[in-house]
């Protein structure tokens, strides 16, 4: 990854206006406790309905060069059409446009290169914290502002957190894409003008909440955390997900969030996209406009290192008793980096045996033996440490969880031998390289490629040519990945069991003279 370094001195605490924010754009109100007054000078637009998208072959070729600071490199468009061009300010802030004329619509996207990874011992979380942290007003922006600007002209907006970035992204009717701009300017250039001690508490207590819709309330929603700390050993970046720890996210001090914001909350460390009905060269005078003077942050330190062995070396197990409707398999695979042409193999691999209702997991385990009632594979990209190969079966009935392994491994070990057929290896293929179209044939989905191939390879044409990375895999290749890494020692694996039925006292003789079974909760 090409790394940008501008340095500067730290800024972040000046007053907003010190440190180089821009005054809003004429006709939006400041928002007072988040009063809107005034969304601009245009007539407000309601929620835009349009149908369409723009259809894009598979025969796309882009060719850029990256070049320095101040400068643009463009790409030249194959048969597809789709071009991007890359551009660079003076204070490190990464920009990537790409047009799309097809529908009156651009999407803003703005990823931050920090997350979950970035993390220490004792404070954990604190990455998600901030997504939501900068929802919460900044500089020229108060309370709920953001949410309300956004949706009062028409465009939706959120942002998310993962291992390995932050992302922010908004899709506007494009006469709103200077909005959209000032709004990400307006937090990235002073947010520490908002951030206190209440905005911190309100927003624990909504990732608390988050904490247990998504996680400690719902059948089996411990898993992803369960088998990330089997997977990642203790110490590892990657061992704990974002959500973080509780314990920690009480720990947390506003001035950890302070120092948070200026270490990685610069535009040095980030890239903004925009994509659809714009024009380049206004496009590029209002991101100068408002992100031009945003001083850089030269604070930040490289990630821990996620390398560990390419196999296990043994199986990791863990059995786990909830309130579940069934018992369930789960396993995550230890596979290569993302960016790699190995990891393509894999993601193939897992496509063939659990991509589907056609693929050979699901014939075995739902059609042909009924023991279970859903079964398949997915695949969690990692740049930064080895991709997992997510494993995720629910059994049928009463039906053990031994019986639904050893079919899996019997599966497994089948393909590693046999490989992929003709016939599975082009439906595979075809798979992911309509997934890949779907995520580019929409304004918001390219521009989070962009971002993401910018900032976890350096390079965002990547994006525009992955597809043909993964055409270009040969079944011997599926075959020996599955073969490396598709195996019993390479494996963390997670087994639920629901919580038995409590009797009463005077039906429990009666039941065991029935032999009625133990485990009947998997049944509902």
């Amino acid at each position: 990854m090409r790394t940008i370094v501008d340095r500067r001195t730290d800024n972040s605490d000046l007053d907003p206006s010190q440190r180089g924010f821009s005054t809003r754009p004429e006709g939006v109100g400041t928002l007072l406790s988040g009063d809107v007054r005034g969304t601009g000078t245009s007539p407000g637009v309601g929620a835009l309905a349009y149908s369409g998208r723009s259809r894009i072959t598979s025969s796309i070729a882009i060719e850029g060069t990256y070049m320095p600071m101040g400068h643009t490199a463009t790409a030249q468009a194959g048969s597809g059409g789709l071009t991007a061009t890359e551009h660079r300010l003076a204070n490190g802030l990464r920009v990537v446009l790409s047009e799309d004329h097809l529908t009156p619509v651009a999407a803003v996207c703005l990823w931050y290169d920090v997350g979950s990874r970035h993390e220490v011992k004792g404070r954990t979380g604190l990455a998600h914290l901030f997504e939501h942290l900068m929802f919460q007003g900044s500089g020229q922006v108060k309370g709920n502002g953001h949410f309300e600007l956004v949706q009062g002209a028409g465009g939706s907006l959120n942002g998310t957190t993962s291992f390995e970035r932050t992302n922010y992204f908004e899709t506007m009717p494009t006469h709103q894409l200077e909005l959209a701009l000032w709004l990400e300017a307006d937090r990235m250039g002073s947010l520490l003008a908002e951030l206190d001690e209440e905005s911190m508490e309100n927003q624990r207590d909504v990732v608390k909440n988050e904490r247990r819709q998504r996680y400690d309330n719902v059948p089996y929603g411990t898993a992803f955390e369960r088998l990330t700390a089997l997977a990642y050993p203790e110490g590892h970046p990657y061992h704990h997900t974002p959500i973080g720890s509780m314990a920690d996210l009480d720990a947390a001090t506003l001035e950890d969030a302070r120092a948070f914001f200026r270490t990685y909350y610069a535009p040095n460390n980030a890239v903004l996209s925009v994509v659809g009905d714009i024009d380049p060269e206004q496009t590029l005078a209002w991101i100068e406009k408002y992100f031009g003077t945003i001083p850089s942050h030269d604070g930040k330190l490289p990630p821990r290192d996620g390398a560990l062995p390419e196999v296990i070396g043994g199986e990791l197990r863990e059995e786990v008793r909830e309130e579940v409707p069934a018992r369930a398999l789960m396993a995550a695979y230890r596979l290569p980096h993302d960016g790699t042409r190995e990891c393509d193999a894999a993601d193939l691999a897992l496509t063939v045996l659990g991509g589907g209702e056609s693929s050979r997991l699901h014939n075995r385990l739902v059609r042909r033996d009924r023991t279970a009632v859903a079964a398949g594979f997915g695949l969690l990209r990692l740049a930064g440490a080895p991709s997992l190969g997510w494993l995720d079966v629910k059994t049928s009935g009463g039906v053990e969880v031994a019986q639904i392994e050893a079919a899996v491994d019997e599966e497994l070990a089948r393909f590693a031998e046999e490989g992929p057929s003709p016939e599975e290896m082009e439906r595979a293929q075809a798979q992911l390289e309509r997934e890949w179209l779907d995520r580019l044939g929409t304004v918001a989905g390219r521009a989070d490629e962009l971002c993401r191939f910018a900032v976890l390879f350096g390079d965002p044409q990547l994006a525009l040519t992955a597809v043909h990375r993964v055409l270009d895999v040969t079944a011997e290749e599926v075959k020996a990945a599955a073969r490396a890494q598709l195996r019993p020692d390479n494996r963390a694996v997670l087994v639920y069991e629901p919580v038995e039925s409590v009797e009463p006292a005077e039906e429990a003789e009666a039941g065991a003279a029935n032999d009625t079974d133990a485990h009947e909760g998997a049944d509902k």
